[in-house]
């Protein structure tokens, strides 16, 4: 069955339940932004594979909205398929919300899986539909009924992180956060996101290919939290450990009719962006509720000193691969065969090599030639592409080590390139190095910083169509709130730097048709000087891989740019040398002299 004829039986299905237009959106029941096999509805109905997007199906049309990242891939992946491509920010193009509002008519029915759906979202289209006198039914998961071979839930099994690599016990974070429930005024607080329940127990799993999340849904009170789990995957020590922190299961779906039962005298701390709408309409009319952002997130986001310490090793390690897998992919390329799908699983070979590696930590990004100007591209059978000299070669991937997570981008140069190349190469690496020798004042967010990435590329009317940087989670979600780098703004990314949060810096330049280029090291916010001018704030690079000498044009580069890129050179010696034996070293001191 092709994208139209699922198109055609899911508006059979609407004209059955009355509906005027399907939302179905890249979600699962928890608002993450990467989601299980099961929970692929929009890539079902529309044939588009990218992480983000959202579809519309009217009556007549059928409707994706994506960012950036995907708009070249979106295109292709929509050839042929009636589904049209909306540009996310671009001009003239209206958003989800816009168009629904013109859209939908008069005594109109907007319909949508109200638990894939977040409950603010919920809530506008309930506007947009009361202002059209007309109503909305979130009850049906149409693409269920159609969907024939739809994957099960995950049924992997939970393991345990051991304190070593927490450095916090269950029963402390559950004690923070429910200080947090007091000054609120709460007496419990429902939680749904995978990963602060994940942080909160500190328990892992597999639910979520590359993610090591598990479903899940938790109700902290002041003397018990209620896990919503399928008990299977838990084994008797994981379970044991989580009951003398006051932990009772439940099967996972009860959530939906407990949460009806819920004693007026209660009040809820819930998250509206966390929360889905479903459940929120489930929650007893008579309940007070407290809407604020979770606890757990600022907590998460904020690494502890063991953390810290380990998600240094993890850089390292990830580091030593990278530079191992920089040389070899330099020394034969050229001489015997190297695809883009052969080389990501060559470096995580590398990455093997170091120990205590889990697995990927996102699905990797390895592209040659034109396919690096898609910004998330993704490597398959289909495009598999042999790497040659004379072109770039763009790897963004990570690792998960028991040691942390990790997320790198590193472009190469194989062989001679063009000068165009060349000079684009640099300017990316001009514009990381800008961020991360940041020097400011504590309480500055990303909005404050991205214009010191981006001034390279807006001095010569260029620009790059993504943010600049995210936090990065401990074994959880690689794209971590609420910090981050991004010059327009986006609600719940206003949160300013504080100390022990890990940034990506990520710059890149993507020519349709030619190349694309990115750079990303991972920093740790550090507390500098404070001063009668107030707590002076910095970044400290955590990723020690060179930047291609091979791609730098030096000529373009002012003394002090220089200047940065020895310096950082100088540190991914210092750094990974001792890891390397002696003719890597003279490899890696050839890749980081001095310009």
């Amino acid at each position: 069955m092709n994208v139209p004829e699922r198109i055609a039986k899911l508006r059979t299905l609407m004209e059955e339940k009355g509906i005027d237009i399907y939302v179905v959106p890249t979600a699962d029941f928890h608002q993450s932004e990467y989601v299980g096999e099961h929970f692929k509805a929009r890539k079902f109905i529309t044939g588009f594979s990218g992480s983000a997007g959202t579809a519309v199906i009217t009556k007549t049309g059928a409707y994706l909205w994506t960012d950036g990242r995907y708009f070249i891939q979106a295109a292709k992946q929509l050839e042929g398929s009636t589904v049209e491509l909306m540009k996310m920010g671009e001009p003239g193009v209206p958003t989800i919300h816009e168009f629904l509002a013109d859209t939908l008519p008069e005594n109109g029915t907007l319909g949508f899986d109200g638990r894939v759906v977040s409950m603010g979202e919920g809530q506008d289209y309930e506007s947009i539909a009361t202002e059209k006198h007309g109503k909305i039914v979130y009850e049906y998961d149409l693409i269920d009924q159609i969907w024939e071979d739809r994957p099960a839930l995950s049924e992997e099994p939970v393991f345990a992180l051991n304190l070593k690599y927490t450095g916090e016990t269950v029963a402390s974070k559950l004690s923070r956060i429910r200080e947090d429930m007091k000054n609120a005024g709460a007496t419990a607080h429902v939680l749904t996101t995978l990963d602060d329940i994940c942080w909160t127990l500190n328990i892992r799993g597999n639910d979520i290919e590359f993610f090591p999340l598990v479903l899940s849904y938790a109700v902290i009170t002041m003397d018990k939290v209620d896990l919503y789990i399928n008990e299977a995957k838990l084994s008797s020590e994981i379970k044991a450990d989580l009951e003398k922190d006051g932990v009772v299961f439940h099967p996972y779906n009860d959530i939906y009719e407990d949460i009806k039962k819920v004693g007026s005298d209660e009040v809820l701390l819930i998250d509206p962006a966390r929360l889905n709408y479903a459940l929120y309409n489930n929650i007893p009319e008579g309940v007070a509720k407290v809407e604020e952002r979770n606890p757990e997130i600022l907590f998460k986001a904020i690494k502890n000193e063991v953390e810290i310490e380990n998600i240094r090793q993890a850089q390292i390690k990830d580091s030593v691969a990278h530079v191992k897998f920089m040389k070899w992919l330099k020394e034969n390329v050229g001489k015997m065969t190297i695809t883009e799908m052969s080389a990501s699983d060559k470096l995580d070979e590398f990455r093997a090599e170091q120990g205590n590696f889990i697995r990927p930590s996102f699905e990797p990004i390895s592209s040659y030639g034109e396919h690096g100007a898609i910004v998330h591209y993704t490597s398959s059978p289909e495009t598999d592409v042999e790497l040659k000299e004379g072109g770039l070669f763009l790897t963004d991937t990570g690792a998960g080590f028991y040691e942390g997570s990790t997320d790198v981008t590193r472009t190469y140069a194989l062989g001679e390139i063009p000068q165009i190349m060349k000079d684009h190469f640099t300017l990316v690496a001009i514009s990381n190095l800008s961020l991360a020798n940041a020097r400011f004042l504590k309480g500055c967010t990303g909005m404050t910083l991205d214009m010191l990435a981006r001034k390279p590329f807006w001095d010569r009317n260029l620009n790059f169509n993504h943010g600049t940087g995210h936090g990065v989670g401990y074994l959880l979600n690689i794209h971590e709130g609420p910090a981050g780098f991004r010059w327009q703004f986006r609600a719940g990314e206003i949160q300013p730097f504080e100390k022990g949060m890990i940034i990506t810096d990520e710059p890149g330049i993507y020519i349709e048709g030619s190349h694309g280029i990115r750079l990303e090291n991972e920093l740790l916010t550090c507390e500098g000087e404070k001063n009668e001018y107030g707590q002076f704030m910095y970044f400290e690079p955590i990723t020690y891989i060179p930047m291609d000498l091979d791609a730098i044009n030096p000529e373009i580069m002012t003394a002090e740019e220089k200047k940065m890129l020895n310096d950082y050179h100088k540190t991914v010696y210092e750094k990974i040398s001792p890891y390397l034996d002696n003719e890597e070293k003279e490899w890696l001191r050839t890749y980081t002299r001095e310009i």
